[in-house]
């Protein structure tokens, strides 16, 4: 079940409509089956891949308080190679298993082909992020273990986040799932204008243009010039922008029907003054939660965890460990998005825009005014989306060569005529 449907509409209106109706853990039943049925519109055999997921870290947390030092190791390995190990699967196999095919070859070697008809199952990057976070968190003694399991339940599987985010902390959402809610219009209001908003985000605007995207991605690159390129990298940077934020509205507004608050996922972030800034403005739950369980750890430091502020406030040191977890952190982020080394580049190029801020903060873009501290940050934040989007890393960095040799002639044929986006309908 999409957000932009009819049967979506139905669904909430539905639940928005019985959940009103009901008291205590009888709503708490209402979220859980009904987020069953939600996931299992798309593929009812991966409802018990996230039901795993549910019941392992609720009793791995359950058991922690109780346990040694060594025992709460333990469990949280558990958690976390079961977690990991079944996005690996299911998300990363084949690509691990090319890579690999590649690297043997060079030896003479050959591996075996894989031979699975693996399918992604729908939110896993998500749910799977947001169980580890809450396992983590006990670990840490940040969080209690919850008691009530249809609480715990309710939070994982919870249908407005389940398939696209936000990324949730159990610590902000579980006692509002629990408390004992007061209807109010004002949340309806806001709810339906939230998710009406997000509506008109995907569906005008994001959707249309897609194809222009399409497209122009379809065009080889050498009929591609300089202006081609940025034109590209422009509009699938609005396109990529409308459609997350579409999906973080339409789930903000479906929450709040229920009196559920989450929290701000986007924040303008193409008006950033500069690198660091974005990352406190763009899809701000998971840059966060790479802040909390990845990047602040590898750098040693404390950590508290919260769903708002960003990478921003945690990426502008320039000490040496800092370096190394900044460039780990974003090429993980990378993958996580794709298994592709496009996504890896993508990320990389993150941390090496971050990188080179930390240099030039005081002396280049301290002596800017802020209008062109926006332009140029909006200009390196639309090229970082070319490795999101095209096929290869070779097509990466031809397109990108494009930008920085704008003396490149195109290509003729055939096909493409003159060349460049001025084929594109």
């Amino acid at each position: 079940m999409i957000f932009n449907s009819l049967t979506y509409i139905v669904f909430i209106v539905l639940v928005f409509a019985v959940y009103w109706q009901l008291r205590g853990n009888s709503k708490l039943l209402l979220i859980f089956t009904s987020s069953v049925v939600f996931y299992g519109f798309w593929r009812i055999e991966f409802v018990g891949l996230l039901l795993f997921s549910v019941c392992l870290d609720y009793f791995v947390a359950k058991r922690m308080p109780m346990a040694t030092l060594t025992q709460k190791k333990l469990l949280l390995y558990l958690s976390l190679s079961s977690n990991i190990g079944l996005l690996i699967f299911f998300k990363y196999l084949y690509f691990l298993h090319d890579n690999l095919t590649s690297v043997v070859g060079i030896l003479g070697l050959q591996i075996p082909p894989i031979d699975l008809n693996i399918i992604l199952p729908l939110g896993i990057s998500f749910y799977t992020f947001q169980t580890i976070s809450y396992t983590v968190d006990v670990y840490r003694g940040h969080l209690k273990p919850e008691d009530n399991f249809l609480a715990f339940a309710s939070f994982v599987t919870f249908f407005p986040q389940l398939i696209a985010g936000p990324v949730l902390r159990a610590g902000e959402v579980i006692p509002q799932l629990k408390e004992s809610k007061v209807f109010k219009f004002e949340d309806v209001f806001y709810g339906v204008r939230r998710i009406l908003y997000g509506l008109f985000l995907k569906v005008v605007i994001a959707d249309n243009i897609a194809p222009l995207v399409d497209e122009g991605f379809l065009v080889p690159t050498e009929f591609l010039g300089a202006l081609d390129v940025w034109t590209l990298a422009f509009l699938f940077g609005f396109q990529i922008y409308f459609d997350f934020c579409a999906y973080s509205h339409i789930a903000m507004g479906s929450a709040r029907l229920l009196g559920i608050k989450f929290p701000e996922n986007f924040n303008y972030p193409y008006a950033a003054l500069n690198p660091r800034d974005f990352w406190k403005r763009w899809h701000i739950s998971l840059s966060s939660w790479i802040r909390d369980y990845l990047y602040l750890p590898l750098t040693g430091a404390k950590v508290i965890p919260r769903s708002e502020g960003g990478l921003g406030n945690a990426v502008n040191s320039n000490k040496g460990g800092s370096d190394k977890a900044l460039f780990a952190s974003w090429g993980i982020m990378g993958l996580w998005h794709g298994a592709s080394w496009t996504f890896v580049i993508w990320g990389l190029y993150h941390a090496t825009v971050i990188y080179l801020y930390r240099i030039l903060s005081k002396t280049v873009f301290g002596k800017l005014g802020d209008t062109f501290c926006v332009i140029i940050t909006l200009a390196v934040m639309m090229l970082s989306w070319i490795p999101f989007r095209a096929v290869t890393v070779a097509e990466t960095f031809q397109l990108w060569a494009h930008v920085v040799n704008p003396q490149h002639q195109k290509g003729c044929g055939h096909h493409h005529a003159d060349a460049g986006l001025t084929h594109v309908p």
